[in-house]
């Protein structure tokens, strides 16, 4: 799993909430390009459209604002016309429709974002890196360590299924890894693989 690409259309007024569901898959090996990101860096729509072609999967964030959005219609149905998966990311089922309307996908729970990050990453493995239901595909998040003076690579291996993870999420235990080089230990929430803290020394980090 590295060098798939993620292309999430959504509507303006939900860039916050997408920013949000997607800050820790921004985290694995993977591109992920949010439709308006790209055009506020400048990006013509021309290239979008080459990032939106070059999609292993899209992500339709179908909210009460998106509902009448011009732009996710054509990403998604220029998707759909190619071949490429869409994943429906719905704040109501009934904001799905068309082609994708019986689409299984990912309801947003806005009291429990933890709880959709951790379903939408469960679609996400299962679209980019489907191995067959007895495998679990691998996906690891890589970064340089933090201590002052080491910058060493950490890697944090994802080799428990999802719903493993849930389990360990709602016993209240973290997934951790340590720097190879230094003392370091990383905490991460298993539903989100957000980071939670650093502990070096025996003291805990930032």
């Amino acid at each position: 799993m590295t060098g798939e690409q993620v292309f999430v259309s959504h509507a303006p007024g939900d860039l916050e909430l997408v920013q949000d569901l997607f800050s820790t898959v921004k985290n694995f090996p993977i591109g992920v390009h949010i439709a308006l990101e790209e055009v506020e860096s400048g990006r013509s729509r021309k290239r979008l459209e080459g990032r939106l072609a070059n999609s292993d999967v899209v992500v339709a964030v179908l909210t009460e604002r998106s509902a009448n959005s011009t732009w996710i219609n054509q990403e998604t149905g220029y998707a759909l016309a190619k071949g490429i998966p869409v994943l429906p990311l719905y704040a109501d089922p009934s904001l799905r429709g068309g082609f994708i309307g019986e689409v299984e996908g990912v309801a947003i729970d806005r009291e429990n974002l933890s709880f959709t990050i951790f379903n939408l990453l469960c679609r996400l493995r299962s679209e980019l890196a489907p191995l067959g239901a007895l495998s679990v595909p691998n996906w690891y998040i890589r970064f340089p360590c933090t201590i002052p003076g080491c910058d060493h690579p950490v890697t944090l291996e994802l080799e428990q299924g999802q719903t493993k993870l849930w389990k360990l999420h709602k016993h209240g235990h973290l997934l951790s890894t340590p720097c190879d080089v230094c003392d370091a230990t990383y905490y991460f929430d298993p539903a989100t693989i957000g980071f939670v803290r650093r502990e070096d020394g025996g003291h805990d980090g930032r």
